[in-house]
């Protein structure tokens, strides 16, 4: 069996998809039971997986800048096909598997990941020309596709029904969060708490992209009707990159924080989120739509209770121990947060029975799974 597998969503700073293409990559190669595996970085086929730390590359910069314009996503779509065609025609005898939605034209037999359909459930939640362009090629990449992985059965049943595609042909894979999330104690973290200015176990925490979908406003709505005493005693710290639409997110954090009591950390190394999350109180997620929420399944494994929403993949990866709440419901929001954070004895609960549901999940389990679904396509 050969396998070429891109790893182009590997780059800084790493999302939910490049942390799957990543743990996916050294999870399949671990395991070695590929004839012959390879990785596709864009340009050319290289046989180590990079650094899931590096930085991101004066090119990758150009492309995300280009993204806005119309005719250079024009340019882009008829030309990085081509490229790409291009190199894989050397490798005609391999499985490509494409982890993120896109698939290149190639000769052999293909596999591509589908994480969500946001951009046709929800496409208000990106910048219209990001959106048009990500729905043309998940388009393209259903067409191509022999087989698709979805990461949550709830994406499998919606992918099914929305297009109409073959069950028998999809196949789901759950993700799974870094051996790096577990437990920690105020001494393990205190490196961390020093560095960022907080206390251990005295701040709920949300890590995400700042952009619409992840309802960061109503979240910051329902923590500031919280009691003056909860909010300066747990202060809302809030991690994540910036991404798209996020002017209004933005300046809701700013005004928020000048009242004090929220903090905004920015995107945070690799290094110190795993620390960052077992020294939180309560992990808040009221995401309007996830094809999986890792970040849910990572405070699980570190011993924290999750506050999340209700909706799409969430209750499947959150389990049953956890705080539900509508995402359009700010003061249920606000109510669950504060029994998370008060509540000694539904802590516990949720602590206790959050880690014995996390074990459910592995990235060992993921990569297996992953390759028994390469040999069944080898066969076809």
């Amino acid at each position: 069996m050969k396998v070429i597998i891109s790893v182009e969503p590997i780059k800084y700073p790493l999302t939910g998809i490049g942390r799957y293409t990543y743990e996916l990559a050294k999870g399949i190669e671990k395991l070695n039971l590929i004839d012959s595996l390879f990785y596709f970085d864009g340009k050319k086929i290289v046989g180590t997986i990079p650094d899931q730390n590096a930085k991101v590359t004066v090119s990758h910069g150009i492309k995300n800048l280009l993204k806005n314009s119309s005719a250079a996503i024009k340019i882009y779509q008829t030309l990085s096909p081509a490229i790409k065609k291009r190199v894989l025609s050397h490798y005609s005898d391999y499985i490509y598997h494409g982890p993120n939605f896109f698939l290149p034209p190639h000769a052999g037999k293909k596999i591509t990941t589908f994480h969500d359909l946001s951009p046709f459930k929800y496409p208000m939640f990106f910048e219209p020309k990001r959106c048009k362009y990500t729905q043309q090629e998940i388009l393209k990449g259903l067409k191509r596709s022999d087989y698709i992985i979805t990461v949550s059965d709830y994406i499998k049943k919606e992918l099914a029904e929305h297009f109409n595609f073959p069950h028998e042909k999809i196949k789901t894979t759950h993700l799974a969060a870094s051996s790096s999330f577990h437990p920690r104690d105020a001494l393990q973290t205190m490196h961390i708490m020093k560095k960022y200015g907080l206390e251990y176990q005295k701040f709920s925490l949300f890590v995400g992209t700042i952009e619409p979908r992840k309802n960061i406003i109503s979240l910051i709505d329902a923590y500031k009707s919280l009691p003056i005493y909860i909010r300066h005693t747990y202060p809302l710290v809030i991690s994540g990159f910036k991404g798209w639409k996020n002017e209004d997110i933005v300046l809701r954090i700013e005004k928020a924080q000048r009242e004090g009591w929220l903090v905004y950390l920015g995107y945070v190394p690799n290094d110190d989120i795993a620390p960052l999350y077992s020294a939180c109180r309560v992990f808040c997620f009221p995401s309007k739509y996830e094809g999986f929420g890792l970040p849910v399944l990572e405070a699980l494994q570190s011993g924290v209770p999750v506050v999340c929403s209700n909706n799409s993949s969430l209750p499947e990866v959150a389990g049953e121990s956890s705080f539900y709440h509508d995402s359009n419901d700010v003061s249920g929001i606000a109510k669950q947060l504060e029994i998370a954070i008060s509540s000694d004895e539904q802590r516990k609960i949720a602590i206790d029975r959050g880690i014995i549901h996390s074990k459910r999940f592995s990235w060992e389990k993921c990569a297996r799974e992953t390759v028994d679904i390469y040999s069944e396509i080898n066969i076809l």
